[in-house]
C-alpha cells in the first residue's frame, strides 16, 4: 500500500473537483506563480490516491509546471459504483482522456504520468488516443502482469473484499503491515482513505494487474515520447524488466533509439521515496 509522507497538500496546491464529460474527479491542482510551461496529469497506483504525489507537487510547480494529481473513478475522493464493470481498463482509460480534455494543457501541452497501476491505465489511454499528450512517463509500472507473489496478494485481498467489510480488511492489513513508514500519525488518514475506496474498484483493478498483457510494442508503434522510471528495488515487477521495456518502447520510426530510462538510486515502488532519493 502506498504511504504518502503527509495528506496535507503544499501551499502551491489546492484540492478541488475536476468536472469532465464522464463525471467529476477529485484532484490536487498545483499552479506555478508564473505562466506554466506545461501541465502534468498524474495517475496513482493500486490502493493509492492523488496524495501519493504530494511530495512531487512543490518541486514540479517550482520548475514551472502545473501539476494535477487525480483520484481515479472509485479511488478515495472520486465517486464510483459498486459494479466491477465500471472499472474495466477501457473505462478507466476513457476517464483519463476526459480528464485530459477538461484540462487542455495550454500552449505547453499535457504530459501524462502513471504510477504502478496508474501507468498501465495511462498506457491504455495513450493507445486509445495519444493526441492529447506530449509525453508518457511510466513510474514503477511494468510491461505486463505483476510477479507471482503479488498476484497471490491481490487474489487474497480480492477474496477478503468479497466477504469482509472494508474496515475488517483494514484491521487485518494493519496487523500484518502497520503504516509505520509514513508520517501519518496513528494511521487515521490512511484508514480514512482506505475506507473511502470502492471495493469493486480494488477487485477489478487487482484483476487487471494480475492479467495485464504485454503492450510495449503497441506503445512503441504510437511514436509518443516515453520515459520509464524505476527505483533500484521493486517487489511488484523485476527491475530488469523496466530496462527491457525501455529498450523496446522508444518512439519509432525514426528516431530508432530506445525511450529514456532512469533508475532512481535508493528508490523503490514508493512515490515518496522517489522524491527523497532524487532530492528534488
Amino acid at each position: 500500500m502506498s504511504r504518502p509522507p503527509t495528506f496535507a497538500p503544499p501551499p502551491c496546491a489546492r484540492a478541488r473537483v475536476l468536472g469532465t464529460e464522464r463525471g467529476d474527479f477529485a484532484v490536487l491542482d498545483a499552479v506555478p506563480r508564473t505562466p506554466a510551461r506545461a501541465t502534468a496529469l498524474l495517475l496513482p497506483g493500486y490502493t493509492g490516491s492523488k496524495e501519493d504525489f504530494i511530495a512531487l507537487l512543490e518541486p514540479l510547480c517550482a520548475a514551472g509546471y502545473r501539476v494535477v494529481a487525480v483520484d481515479g473513478r472509485g479511488q478515495y475522493e472520486s465517486k464510483g459504483t459498486d459494479r466491477q464493470e465500471s472499472y474495466t481498463q477501457g473505462e478507466l482509460a476513457r476517464d483519463v482522456l476526459a480528464q485530459a480534455a477538461a484540462l487542455g494543457g495550454g500552449d505547453g501541452g499535457l504530459h501524462l504520468l502513471g504510477h504502478s497501476l496508474g501507468g498501465q491505465i495511462a498506457r491504455a489511454a495513450v493507445l486509445l488516443d495519444a493526441a492529447p499528450f506530449r509525453s508518457l512517463t511510466l513510474m514503477s509500472s511494468g510491461p505486463a502482469e505483476v510477479v507471482a507473489a503479488q498476484r497471490d496478494k491481490v487474489k487474497m485481498l480480492s477474496e477478503a473484499l468479497s466477504v469482509l467489510s472494508m474496515d475488517e480488511v483494514w484491521q487485518a492489513m494493519r496487523a500484518l503491515d502497520p503504516p509505520q513508514d509514513a508520517d501519518t500519525g496513528d494511521g487515521a488518514d490512511m484508514r480514512h482513505r482506505w475506507l473511502a475506496h470502492h471495493p469493486a474498484q480494488l477487485i477489478a483493478t487487482g484483476a487487471q494487474l494480475a492479467a495485464e498483457p504485454d503492450r510495449v510494442d503497441e506503445l512503441a508503434a504510437v511514436g509518443l515520447p516515453v520515459h520509464v522510471l524505476s527505483g533500484e528495488r521493486d517487489d511488484v515487477w523485476p527491475v530488469e524488466l523496466f530496462d527491457s521495456m525501455a529498450r523496446r518502447g522508444g518512439p519509432r520510426p525514426p528516431p530508432p533509439p530506445p525511450c529514456a530510462y532512469h533508475v532512481v538510486r535508493g528508490g523503490d515502488q514508493s512515490v515518496g521515496r522517489f522524491r527523497r532519493a532524487t532530492n528534488l
